[in-house]
């Protein structure tokens, strides 16, 4: 999964221009309900607006409410300037970077190409996890050694059960990984889990969606 297959394109981002005032971004924010605006400079990205460090500056302003909202530039408080993610960079790379600010900026040679937002790290996280199907999701460790994946397909396919998705944990030294298996709901899960254990996996927990 690459950052150009799910972000927002340009055409349908929301943006300000370096010389916008706080005040015009702020009504932007709000009649939009978004979390930040990308600041340009004719198509060029410069940085992040967001209410939080609209909020801070002001407190820490010396001007009054209006001089400040009126006078205050996006620039004069933006933030993330250095911080974004290029159009063919894996999708991890901008989950990891919206762990402190809602919004990312895909960028290419300075360029503003689009949004990733944190709403759309969740859903990919979702799918990961095929959340957005209902099956049957079993937990189990492993040893860690060459070929385990393989003898677990091995009893999937003998089943002919049909996988919505595998994640699986721990990628150190440890001796065990856990893995997170769901599956469409079966009659045959009772000997499919009795076929895994027996080639070496133990079960932790299985849950079963209606």
């Amino acid at each position: 999964m690459f950052v150009k297959s799910v972000m927002i394109p340009k055409e349908k981002c929301i943006t300000v221009q370096v010389d916008t005032t706080v005040s015009s971004a702020l009504r932007k924010l709000e009649e939009k309900e978004m979390d930040a605006l990308p600041i340009l400079d004719n198509g060029k990205y410069v940085g992040m607006f967001n209410k939080y460090l609209l909020y801070k500056a002001h407190f820490y302003s010396s001007l009054d409410n209006d001089a400040f909202m009126e006078q205050t530039k996006v620039t004069d408080i933006m933030t993330n300037e250095d911080i974004f993610v290029r159009y063919e960079e894996v999708f991890e790379n901008a989950m990891i970077k919206l762990h402190d600010f809602p919004v990312i900026a895909v960028v290419e040679e300075g360029k503003f190409l689009g949004l990733v937002t944190r709403y759309d790290a969740v859903e990919q996280f979702k799918s990961a996890f095929g959340m957005n199907s209902k099956g049957t999701r079993i937990t189990f460790t492993s040893v860690e050694s060459e070929g385990r994946i393989q003898k677990m397909t091995d009893v999937l396919h003998k089943y002919h059960a049909s996988v919505i998705s595998i994640v699986t944990f721990d990628e150190t030294d440890k001796l065990f990984r856990r893995i997170v298996l769901k599956i469409e709901n079966d009659s045959k899960i009772d000997r499919i889990l009795a076929d895994l254990e027996k080639s070496g996996f133990r079960v932790l927990h299985i849950d079963k969606e209606e």
